[in-house]
């Protein structure tokens, strides 16, 4: 027969089991995550990174959730909701709101929870779109690539977790 203590602690983590179960069967254990808000490593702004499965955009999409000292076509200067896409090369957009702009969409899952493939990111700095992947560190931050063609002919960004 089991002492006492041994069958209480075999309950509680019977329970704590079954709750881990759901209709969509096992939930994953909570842990870091590309998923918050990410401070650039320009420091020029805050990104806030969701889910947008439902949207069929993929994974993860990330838009502009605060900007920091922006600055209009005349180098001065903005108010964060007056800063507009100026750079873009498509004259119809240059008016559009940076502000919530979503800039970071189609990312493919990989086998690793923590790194995302072959997404796109539009980069209001230069007005061009290019290729990325999201890869989690081990540190908690999040290093961006962003490339033309293959990763090896791009450059990398590394995020710090604002929240």
């Amino acid at each position: 027969m089991w002492p006492r203590a041994t069958i209480r602690v075999s309950v509680a983590v019977l329970g704590l089991a079954a709750g881990a179960i759901s209709a969509d069967g096992p939930s994953r254990a909570a842990g870091p995550s590309v998923y918050g808000v990410w401070l650039l490593e320009s420091k020029n702004a805050h990104v806030e990174i969701w889910s947008c499965a439902a949207q069929g955009r993929g994974p993860v999409c990330g838009r502009l959730a605060k900007l920091l000292n922006p600055h209009g076509p005349d180098g001065k200067p903005v108010a964060a909701e007056q800063a507009v896409d100026f750079r873009n090369p498509d004259p119809a957009q240059r008016t559009r709101r940076l502000l919530d702009l979503v800039f970071l969409y189609d990312f493919k899952p990989t086998s690793d929870p923590n790194i995302f493939e072959d997404g796109t990111i539009y980069s209001a700095e230069d007005g061009k779109t290019y290729r990325a992947n999201l890869k989690l560190q081990a540190d908690g931050t999040l290093l961006l690539r962003g490339y033309v063609g293959v990763p090896l002919f791009g450059r990398s960004q590394t995020w710090t977790r604002v929240r």
